[in-house]
């Protein structure tokens, strides 16, 4: 009996430990964005986020903020490097309307990426319009970030950017789910969404630490971006605005400062799994 106990009590201790590592992360990034917004002239705007609660101050005070610039200048290149890898496969997901973006969250296992042995396991994907992070002051259409958690609550961000140009194949296999959404502001249960349809296959990509780009601003985020810029058609971007009913004609944050980070523009890496 008393061996029973022993292992019960093991067990729970274990059990609400590990719910303790994974929580912070978990609630990490603001599900209900109505409580902030985009207007730079506004009291609920970017440079207030840090005021309108206490644990959103990193966005404010924070010295390892995103988005940034990558300016070609201050990157470092990395050449021959294979640490990246993904492997993605078909989940359930829910596409949800947050009040300032449309974001779909996977609710099973739907993979996962791999930097230097440490595994991300894929939540959900969002979209940016216009993008958030510029390359050499270019500030495109679209940016969608892919949102990842590894066992220990780490955060790790794939960002796409798009111009535009040609339709972006996963949106067009999304359009009615985001058309039905917009009528209806709510979510809505998907069947089987593939992320390996996401276009992300590159050589090059960039690697610096940064933070979320909505409050809470969480710092010591892994972002990867993609330097090959897709396409995506103004109808896709034009829907994906109209489904948030917002006020604001932008879901970008501000560009923030570098600080002296270390920006890498990793070369013949390639992003494994993704086409």
């Amino acid at each position: 009996m008393e061996k029973k106990q022993s292992f019960d009590l093991l067990f729970c201790s274990s059990f609400f430990a590990f719910l303790l590592v994974l929580w912070p992360a978990m609630s990490q990034e603001v599900e209900n964005q109505r409580e902030f917004d985009y207007n730079t002239n506004g009291t609920r705007g970017p440079a207030h986020w840090g005021d309108l609660r206490p644990e959103w101050h990193n966005c404010n005070t924070g010295r390892m903020q995103s988005p940034i610039d990558l300016l070609n200048q201050r990157v470092r290149i990395v050449s021959h490097f294979t640490d990246f890898q993904i492997d993605y496969r078909s989940s359930n997901a829910t596409l949800k309307n947050r009040g300032h973006d449309m974001m779909l969250q996977w609710s099973g296992a739907a993979g996962h990426m791999e930097v230097n042995r440490s595994r991300y396991f894929l939540r959900q994907i969002h979209w940016h319009s216009p993008s958030e992070h510029t390359l050499n002051g270019k500030r495109f259409a679209l940016e969608a970030h892919l949102v990842h958690q590894s066992q220990t609550g780490n955060i790790a961000v794939i960002g796409i950017l798009y111009n535009i140009g040609q339709p972006d194949y996963f949106l067009s296999t999304m359009r009615q789910h985001f058309v039905e959404i917009s009528a209806t502001q709510r979510d809505k249960l998907l069947n089987m969404v593939n992320p390996s349809l996401l276009k992300m296959r590159s050589s090059l990509y960039y690697r610096y630490i940064g933070s979320l780009t909505v409050p809470p601003c969480s710092q010591n985020v892994l972002w990867t971006i993609v330097r090959k810029v897709r396409t995506v058609a103004p109808e896709q971007v034009n829907l994906l605005r109209v489904a948030v009913h917002d006020d604001s004609n932008t879901n970008a944050r501000p560009l923030q400062p570098l600080n002296n980070r270390n920006v890498q523009l990793r070369i013949k890496a390639s992003i494994e799994g993704a086409e």
